[in-house]
């Protein structure tokens, strides 16, 4: 791995700096990390990309700017983030850029080094993921046109899932629907439930590979996933990000049969109804009023009804879930929360826990109420027989140590 040796108070430290960029429809995210201490040097997003609100926020060693950036879209935005972060620090101290991808289908199932014939084959995989691989695209052309000479690595969503055997990956359809057309159960926020559970492990004090761990990512996006020996075993994301639990926005599972019906009830066409189960449904179409779950556990504590049932749906079918994924494991040895909701919002935690009373899970309430703060991140009750857990997950962080590997492995080929 290439090393930047620096003079800091006198004394030479060899500086290995990760960039990490996340690109999505209307948003870039970043992150600098100095590697291996995982310090994060900068962090910040420029947002509501291609409106007149758009705008950065930029964190760059505790000097926060912001900046208005109107109707810009990601070049632009790119350019100004990084000519602000290289304001602060020398452009010649990155080692590497690493990328989030949401989908790498079948054919990227590890950390991968970025070059055109990559490029053109996540392009060509932009069918399986349509809202989520063209703009990281963008994000990493634009990056690279920027950054030209460090190496940068792409990090598939979907890669931590790639070893679920088969029996968890294919659906029940015409076996061509796999072998031609790629139709199988992919999973997502891979990173996400890679970090967590590598957390888990430490915090248990126990060896990762031999850890039988259930991971609930919470966000506006939701999944959780099943994960023993280190790797994902199961997981509620499908094919894309629409199958699994109740989300922001997001149905979660549905009766197939739901679209030919609804075509025919409202003559609305496959791609509206399809639009719909991602964009108008989950939290927000089942309350009426928000996706966020703050707002709709503030409202149901005024009595707002439907609220409350959104709530309800949510904790209820994560639950139900989170119980069909422990067939994948076979044993429990700790459940853990991540993500906005999992890490925020305790009364959440506490609906799903009280149903799966039956695997042994019973939560302290002292513990929940405080996120786990006073107590390593543990909300379990004393005695419980499965430990659950709140971590705070670090996306860009297992980004940076995945592009880290990764480098080490180009060395070792270059020797």
């Amino acid at each position: 791995m290439r090393a930047q040796y620096l003079s800091v108070n006198g004394v030479s430290r060899v500086w290995n700096m990760i960039l990490v960029i996340n690109t999505g429809s209307s948003s870039i995210k970043m992150a600098l990390l100095e590697m291996p201490s995982e310090r994060v040097i900068a962090e910040g997003a420029a947002v509501r990309l291609g409106e007149e609100e758009a705008s950065l926020n930029w964190n760059v060693g505790g000097d926060i700017q912001h900046v208005a950036l109107p109707a810009a879209g990601p070049d632009v935005a790119m350019q100004q983030m990084l000519a602000i972060l290289f304001r602060r620090m020398d452009k010649e101290r990155i080692t590497a850029v690493g990328h989030r991808v949401v989908h790498g289908g079948e054919r990227f199932i590890a950390p991968t080094l970025l070059d055109d014939a990559v490029i053109a084959a996540i392009e060509e995989l932009s069918h399986l993921a349509p809202l989520h691989n063209p703009p990281n695209l963008l994000g990493i052309r634009a990056a690279m046109r920027h950054l030209p000479a460090v190496a940068h690595i792409a990090v598939f969503d979907t890669a931590f899932h790639h070893a679920m055997p088969l029996h968890a990956s294919l659906y029940a359809v015409p076996y061509r629907w796999y072998s031609e057309y790629g139709v199988r159960r992919y999973g997502f926020h891979g990173t996400s439930h890679h970090y967590v559970a590598q957390q888990a492990a430490d915090r248990l004090g126990r060896s990762f590979s031999d850890c039988h761990l259930l991971t609930a990512h919470l966000g506006n996006g939701c999944s959780a996933a099943a994960i023993a020996g280190g790797i994902s075993v199961d997981t509620t994301m499908g094919m894309t990000p629409l199958e699994g639990l109740v989300m922001g926005t997001r149905s979660g599972d549905v009766d197939p049969g739901l679209h030919d019906y609804m075509a025919r009830q409202t003559g609305a066409s496959l791609s509206e109804i399809t639009a719909a189960l991602n964009r108008q449904s989950g939290l927000l179409g089942l309350s009426g009023r928000s996706n966020d779950m703050r707002a709709l556990l503030a409202a149901a504590d005024e009595g707002d009804v439907r609220a409350g049932l959104a709530v309800d749906i949510f904790c209820f079918r994560l639950a139900k879930a989170l119980a069909g994924l422990a067939v994948s494991l076979g044993q429990i040895d700790a459940l853990i929360f991540t993500g906005g909701i999992g890490e925020h919002a305790d009364v959440v935690r506490a609906k799903t826990v009280q149903h799966l009373s039956l695997l042994g899970l019973v939560l302290d309430a002292h513990r929940n109420s405080e996120h786990g703060r006073l107590s390593g991140g543990l909300i379990s009750a004393v005695g419980a027989q499965v430990p659950v857990l709140v971590i705070a997950t670090s996306e860009e962080t297992m980004i940076a140590r995945y592009v880290v590997d990764m480098l080490q492995r180009l060395d070792r080929t270059a020797e």
